[in-house]
C-alpha cells in the first residue's frame, strides 16, 4: 500500500515560483533516494533533481540555480522548490521514490504527478 503523493501543483506566472511537495504514504522501512521529474506531450520525461538519504544532490543543467530540491526523512516528503519559472517548464511533474518496504524488500514508485502550467 505504498503510495507517493504529490501536491503544490498550480498555474504561475513567467517568473514566478511554486513548491511542490511530495509524500511517501503507507507502511515503509526506509527511504533512500528520491527525485523529480517532469514530462510534457509527445516528449521523454525527464530528470530534473534528485536527492540521496544524506542529502545529496544532483540538478538537470536547465534547472542549476533556480530549483532546489531537499526532503523531510521524519515525515517522508521530498520538495522541488522552483523560482524563475518558464513557458516552456510547464510540465506534469512526478516523484520518485527507491523504497525498502521492509528491510529485504527494494522497489521504485513514482507519484501520478502533479500539473505545473507557467503562463501569463
Amino acid at each position: 500500500q505504498v503510495q507517493l503523493v504529490e501536491s503544490g501543483g498550480g498555474l504561475v506566472q513567467p517568473g514566478g515560483s511554486l513548491r511542490l511537495s511530495c509524500a511517501v504514504v503507507g507502511t515503509i522501512f526506509d527511504i533512500y533516494n528520491m527525485g523529480w521529474y517532469r514530462q510534457t506531450p509527445g516528449k521523454r520525461r525527464e530528470l530534473v533533481a534528485t536527492i540521496t538519504k544524506d542529502n545529496r544532490t544532483t540538478y538537470a543543467d536547465f534547472v542549476k540555480g533556480r530549483f532546489t530540491i531537499s526532503r523531510d526523512n521524519a515525515k517522508n516528503t521530498v520538495y522541488l522548490d522552483m523560482n524563475g519559472l518558464k513557458p516552456e517548464e510547464t510540465a506534469v511533474y512526478s516523484c520518485n521514490a527507491d523504497i525498502f518496504k521492509t528491510w529485504r524488500e527494494r522497489n521504485t514508485y513514482w507519484g501520478q504527478g502533479t500539473q505545473v502550467t507557467v503562463s501569463s
